[in-house]
């Protein structure tokens, strides 16, 4: 047998509706499902415009808190114009992109901390 995708990843935040705003609003991630049908859960899900993995934002997991994640790295075909466009929305980065052996890369933070990076091959 043979995995085919990452369906999820969870994404550790205090706030759903802050951060869903940041993933959509900021971003400009699609919301894919917002629902509390599950007593206790209020599930957010968002993914990239276009498809790909798609990102719950999760509350609930006392070992992942809230800006525990680092590492998700997110990828742009003009990292320098999506750079200044998340910068100008109030993103704060680590610092402007770098050519890196593997591309242009920077890393920025979600409003809980956790750790993205933009990445251009």
């Amino acid at each position: 047998m043979a995995f085919e995708n990452v369906a999820v990843v969870s994404i550790p935040v205090s706030d759903q509706d802050r951060a869903k705003e940041f993933y959509v609003d900021t971003l400009g991630f699609e919301l894919t499902r917002e629902d509390s049908s599950v007593p206790g859960f209020h599930w957010i899900q968002v993914r990239p415009n276009g498809g790909g993995t798609q990102l719950s934002l999760v509350t609930w997991f006392d070992t992942m808190p809230a800006g525990s994640l680092q590492g998700l790295v997110l990828t742009s075909d003009d990292l320098d114009a999506e750079y200044r466009r998340l910068v100008a929305e109030g993103v704060v980065f680590e610092g402007p992109p770098q050519q890196q052996p593997w591309g242009m890369e920077t890393v920025f933070h979600d409003p809980d901390g956790n750790k993205l990076v933009l990445h251009q091959a």
